[in-house]
């Protein structure tokens, strides 16, 4: 029989449960952390989404709100939510348009899981007007993550492969 849960060794490089969390003020992707996949051997959808995503225009400085999803079908890693949380809040004083804070973090991503397939969807509050809706993807060397790619990226439309806020709660 598999032994399931983690033993305190495995989680105490983990900053999870400190008496005080510190929210850096600053973008960077070393405060992402990966552990262990259990499963490496199975094909299987993770689903993260941040409702209260926030970074600045670079032009203006003013504030944009967005929804952050990120689908992926891990290999040998995956992301650790609490750090996944404290990475995306360093994009708060991050001023980029929205196109580049969603490849940033799909890149980001990508190079710490190394997982089979990922993709992050931006659903960006309007401003001015006009709502974006980014979409970046990745995928390794295998056939069959690569025609996902080139499947989901052609089929792609704002809410197809995310959700009703509803849904959420």
């Amino acid at each position: 029989m598999k032994k399931r849960g983690r033993g305190k060794k495995e989680l105490a490089k983990f900053s999870l449960g400190s008496e005080r969390t510190d929210y850096s003020s600053a973008y960077s992707p070393d405060l992402l952390e990966a552990f262990d996949n259990k499963n490496p051997g199975s094909v299987a959808w993770t689903t993260l989404v941040c409702t209260e995503f926030t970074s600045l225009c670079p032009k203006t400085g003013q504030p944009d709100f967005a929804k952050i999803f990120i689908n992926y079908i891990a290999a040998d890693k995956m992301v650790e939510s609490k750090s996944l949380k404290l990475y995306l809040f360093g994009f708060r004083n991050h001023g980029d348009f929205h196109e580049d804070c969603v490849q940033t973090i799909c890149d980001d991503l990508a190079a710490l899981m190394k997982p089979r397939y990922i993709e992050v969807i931006g659903e960006f509050t309007p401003r001015g007007g006009i709502a974006i809706f980014p979409y970046a993807s990745a995928a390794n060397g295998e056939k069959e993550f690569q025609t996902l790619r080139r499947e989901r990226l052609a089929a792609y439309a704002p809410g197809r492969f995310s959700m009703a806020l509803s849904r959420l709660y």
